[in-house]
Order: C-alpha cells, then structure tokens, then sequence
C-alpha cells in the first residue's frame, strides 16, 4: 500500500511546539540546531519557550513550523511513496524529499515570509474561512462582491474554503455570507492571492538562486494538485504558489484515485489528516487509514511499527 507525508502549514504553531521532540530525539535536536545555525538566531528558543505573540509572526511562524515539521520527518525515520505539503508545508515535503537542504529551505521560508508580507500593508488585507459551504456557493459570493479584491486562496476540503484579499472585500464576504458561516482569520497577510502577484515575481530570483535536486518521491504541489518529480517542476511549482491558490481537497483526491489509503502528518500538530478523512467521507472513500507524527509519544509509536 502506498503511504502519503503530509506537512502541516502556518496557523499550526503553537508556544512549546518541538520541545519534547528535542529533547527525546537527538536527530530532532540536531534539526533545530542546523535552524538556528541557518538563520544566525535561536529559532528553537522562540519554539520552545515562545512568547506566542512573537511567534505569530510571519517570517518567524514560516521557518519555526517548517523546523518542527521536518525535526518530526526526521525523528520518525521512515520515508513515503509520495507527499505534499499545505502552503508553507510544501517546502517541508521537499526538504524531506531531498530537493531542498534543510538550511536552504529555513532560509527561504523567511525570506518567502518577509516579501509576503511586507507586499500588503497591514491592515489593507485579510482572509475569510468559509464554512458548511460548497465551492460552487462560495464562487457565487466571490462573484457579488465589488468592494476590492476578493478571491478563492484555500479550497481544503468540501465545505471549508479560504477567502483573500482587500480588507475591505473581507468585511463585504462576511456580511453577505449567511449567519455564522464566514470567519474573518487573524492573520496579516492575504495570502495566496494576486495582491501578491508582484512579491511574487521578486521572490521568483530567490528561488532561482537556490540550488534545487530532483526530489527523491513525487511531491504534490498546491497550485496544480498534481504531482513533481523535478527540480525545475518544483523551482516553478513554488514559485507560482506564494500568490496561487492552494487544491488541498483536489491534491488529496488524486492521491484517493491513485489507490492511497494511508497518511501520515509531521508537524507542530495535527489538522491535515482530519481534513483527509473528511474529503474521504464526501468521496465515499473506505478503507482511508490517518496517523500523527505530531508528539515524541506518536512518532515512537510510529517508528516501532
């Protein structure tokens, strides 16, 4: 049976995070040290020990969450058929497969947070989550709001998609929304929208910079939901995601039609599997098997299986 790595994205952070995979697993000591070496900072410190404000911000929650999900790959011990990883967690699934150094990529993800969101001034953006709602409901809305840039960012699963853009475009969803069905997220950039369009484009020479192998499984990409097998699909695949949508529901779909039945989630915590038996309900999928990798107690369950 083929077995699925998913990697957890930005909004999975939390104050603690990594800090008992560190201290029952050297590997994963050794992965925060080369974080920390990589940025000149101690990023396992704002891990570990927070403050939470701190490390809610976006070119610190970028390479935190990216060192815990791959200090988890790494304690585990075990490698997939295939993986994909949710926004940021793309960049962790290609650590894991070899496609990028783990230093590259910590670096890469600060740089990718910093030019996010230092392209939308604060305030000026926003996302909604759209919930109990279809897509096709939800490009209905989309299409009768005339208050500013208002577009589809995150399709997760059936009834959960993500809205971006203008703050004021945010505000416009919400009220047209019915009750109870559109919360506005707390976050400070409009993600995966075209307001980022031109960061972007700047952040393409990052990324051609960057010395990229051809990954060691398929990675899925987000922009696509289908799967890469090359350096210079994964150069662009990253590149197109930083203002493109994320098909997480579509991206999970296909590896369900490919006859994958078994995941695995390696991150601060949980969400991207509950989101998989969820799309296997609505497909009618059976037989769909979800594990962790999230705590030292999971992982060591895990590797002894």
């Amino acid at each position: 049976m083929q077995r699925a790595f998913l990697f957890t994205g930005q909004g999975s952070q939390f104050a603690g995070m990594g800090k008992e995979l560190a201290a029952r697993f050297p590997i994963a000591r050794a992965t925060f040290a080369e974080a920390d070496a990589a940025l000149g900072e101690s990023i396992s410190t704002l891990c570990f020990e927070g403050p939470e404000d701190k490390l809610g911000l976006t070119e610190n929650t970028q390479p935190a969450t990216l060192a815990v999900a791959i200090a988890a790959f790494r304690a585990l011990g075990q490698t997939p058929d295939l993986a994909a990883g949710h926004s940021l967690g793309e960049y962790a699934a290609h650590v894991a497969a070899g496609t990028l150094q783990f230093a590259d990529a910590v670096r890469l993800v600060r740089e990718r947070a910093r030019r996010m969101q230092s392209a939308v001034p604060i305030g000026t953006g926003g996302m909604v989550v759209m919930r109990k709602m279809g897509l096709d409901e939800v490009k209905a809305l989309v299409a009768k709001v005339d208050a500013g840039l208002c577009e589809i960012a995150n399709v997760n699963e059936p009834e959960q998609i993500v809205v971006s853009g203008a703050i004021a475009a945010m505000d416009q969803i919400v009220t047209l929304a019915p009750p109870r069905k559109a919360l506005k997220l707390n976050v400070s950039v409009p993600f995966h929208c075209s307001l980022l369009r031109d960061a972007s484009a700047a952040f393409a020479h990052v990324l051609a910079a960057t010395t990229m192998r051809d990954p060691a499984f398929p990675i899925w990409c987000n922009v696509d939901a289908t799967p890469v097998t090359t350096a210079a699909a994964a150069r662009t695949a990253l590149q197109r995601q930083f203002a493109g949508a994320v098909q997480w529901q579509q991206t999970i779909e296909g590896m369900f039609a490919l006859g994958v039945r078994h995941f695995v989630e390696c991150g601060p915590k949980a969400t991207l599997v509950n989101m998989v038996k969820r799309i296997a309900l609505a497909n009618g999928i059976e037989g769909v098997e979800t594990m962790a990798a999230t705590t030292a107690d999971e992982i060591a369950a895990l590797a002894a299986k």
